[in-house]
This record gives structure tokens, C-alpha cells and sequence, in this order.
């Protein structure tokens, strides 16, 4: 019986999209894009204006409410969850798809994207957001321009393909 794989990300300018629309080729996984109910302007993910969107978010770990759910998260065996990097860590957007779903029994895969940053304390940060049930996987920091076979050697060395 093969696994089913889902790549959910968050992506403001398009860099995280563009790496898991490439991550669910590789895997032969969906695709969920987690989105915030209200959309971030330019001036929300201004991070020099400490009074912006994002920054308070950062801040205040205010978890934005998200538009839509997966339907059918049940059905997955491996949970790729992507995001950049903000302040050092996951957006708080993800921290509240962790924290609406149960992930006992499966396994967590988080990915990252970003300029100059690491993954940092995010992984441990996300992982206590799910269930001790949950098998997370050491996560990755990805560029956009990782081929296709890198990407798949990677899926492989975790053993979800």
C-alpha cells in the first residue's frame, strides 16, 4: 500500500509556493496552499515597521484565522508543511494549521524558505504543537532553484517515497 503524501505551505511573495509545487512533483503528493482569511498587503509584511501585521503577529504569536481546511486530512500518511522564514521562525499561520488538526500517526515533514535565515527553533517550536503521537522529521531549509532529483534523493534519505 503506497503512502499518501499532502505538501500544505504558506506563501506571501510566491518563493514557498514555487519550492512545494516542486516538493509535490517530486513526492507525487497534493497540494494545499494555507491561506489567512485576510490576505497580507505589502505594507502587513513590511518587517522594518514594527506596528505592521506581521510584526505584531510575531510578536504577540497571534495565530491569523485560516481559510480553509483540508478536507480530507485523515487520508494522509506524511504532511510536508512548508512556510519562510520570519523572525527566526514558522509565521504563526502555522502554528494554527498544526494546532487544527490531529497528527497522531502521521508523519510531519517541515520545510522552509529564505533569504539569509536557517530553520532555527521553528522545529521545535512546531513540534510542540501536535500530539506526542506525532513522528516528525528533521525538516529542510530549500531554495527555489533545488532540482527535481535533489529534491527526490532528499525524499528519499526520509524514507516517505
Amino acid at each position: 500500500m503506497s503512502k499518501k503524501i499532502l505538501v500544505a505551505y504558506f506563501s506571501c511573495s510566491g518563493e514557498t509556493a514555487m519550492v512545494a509545487k516542486q516538493l509535490a512533483q517530486a513526492a507525487g503528493a497534493d497540494l494545499f496552499a494555507i491561506k489567512p482569511v485576510v490576505p497580507y498587503t505589502e505594507a502587513d509584511l513590511n518587517w522594518n515597521d514594527k506596528n505592521s501585521r506581521t510584526s505584531v503577529e510575531m510578536r504577540t504569536l497571534e495565530e491569523p484565522e485560516i481559510a480553509e481546511r483540508v478536507e480530507n486530512m485523515d487520508s494522509y500518511d506524511t504532511v510536508f508543511v512548508g512556510f519562510p522564514i520570519w523572525w527566526y521562525m514558522a509565521p504563526t499561520i502555522i502554528n494554527g494549521f498544526l494546532k487544527s488538526y490531529d497528527f497522531s500517526g502521521k508523519t510531519v515533514v517541515p520545510f522552509a524558505t529564505s533569504g539569509s535565515s536557517e530553520l532555527g527553533k521553528a522545529e521545535a517550536v512546531l513540534q510542540a504543537k501536535t500530539s506526542r503521537e506525532t513522528n516528525w522529521l528533521p525538516g529542510k531549509l530549500i531554495s527555489h532553484d533545488m532540482s527535481l532529483d535533489d529534491m527526490k534523493k532528499w525524499l528519499k534519505e526520509l524514507k516517505v517515497i
